[in-house]
């Protein structure tokens, strides 16, 4: 539909649900030399969903931790502002923030991991990078900001996110899923593969990447669990089964597929 780039330019959604390390992945991807994300926006994080009207935000949607419950969050080609006008609306809301002489022009906001349809429709040749954390790690991550939002609440929000992600990877023509615990544990060949996907020319420079980042959450989950924490017990018990579809695994927060939702064993990283 939009028809807003030149021969030699790829936009780029990077999506995945709040404290999936989103922010991280689109800042590996926008420092390179042929890439540029949205700067100096003075919104949180500099994400395009703050700068638009087309749609709403994930803070009128609940937030973190809740937005992907609500129905609306997920959009399709279907959807009533998958038109033209819409598509020229948000590239003339995000383009000013842009390096208009970097040839990939990235734009990251959490509910784009489900909005890829929608966006797709409006932006065909769009690629979408999508990245993926341990359920459990996301629920003790999204917690310290929604202290009255319960453990199970929180854990079924990353389920109905990524379920829905997953059933809408069929319709989406180039989309390239991340896991965070694989980004951590082999950052040069991960990014590699994104970098590969994209035709994105030569390294990522991962050499700020905090590998550390989720081990404080693998001690919070053992405490909780040697404690017989309600929440978590209650979490364990709905989600544990389905858990393991998408594979992962609620009892081992190192074992994580390389590449989520299209896997579903998880391997053990090295």
């Amino acid at each position: 539909m939009g028809d807003f780039l030149t021969d030699a330019q790829q936009l780029v959604f990077v999506g995945g649900l709040h404290r999936s390390g989103t922010t991280l992945l689109a800042r590996l991807l926008a420092s390179h030399p042929d890439a540029t994300g949205l700067e100096g926006t003075g919104v949180p994080e500099d994400e395009g969903q703050h700068l638009q009207a087309v749609y709403p935000a994930a803070e009128r949607l609940g937030g973190s931790g809740r937005f992907a419950l609500n129905p609306a969050a997920h959009m399709t080609e279907s959807a009533p502002q998958a038109t033209r006008e819409n598509a020229q609306q948000l590239w003339d809301a995000w383009r000013p923030y842009w390096d208009s002489n970097r040839s990939f022009l990235i734009e990251k906001s959490p509910p784009n991991l489900m909005k890829g349809r929608f966006l797709q429709e409006l932006f065909p040749t769009a690629s979408f990078v999508f990245i993926v954390r341990h359920p459990v790690t996301v629920t003790l991550a999204t917690r310290k900001w929604r202290r009255r939002t319960s453990l199970p609440k929180l854990m079924e929000n990353w389920f109905a996110g990524h379920v829905v992600a997953r059933d809408d990877l069929p319709h989406l023509q180039r989309v390239h899923l991340v896991s965070y615990e694989w980004l951590l544990a082999d950052p040069k060949s991960t990014t590699a593969e994104v970098a590969d996907f994209l035709s994105l020319p030569g390294e990522v420079d991962v050499s700020h990447v905090d590998v550390s980042g989720s081990d404080r959450y693998e001690t919070q989950w053992r405490e909780l669990r040697a404690s017989e924490h309600r929440g978590a017990a209650k979490a364990r018990r709905l989600y544990g089964e389905l858990a393991k579809t998408l594979g992962y695994d609620l009892d081992d927060l190192r074992r994580s597929p390389r590449h989520p939702l299209v896997e579903t064993t998880g391997l053990p990283l090295t």
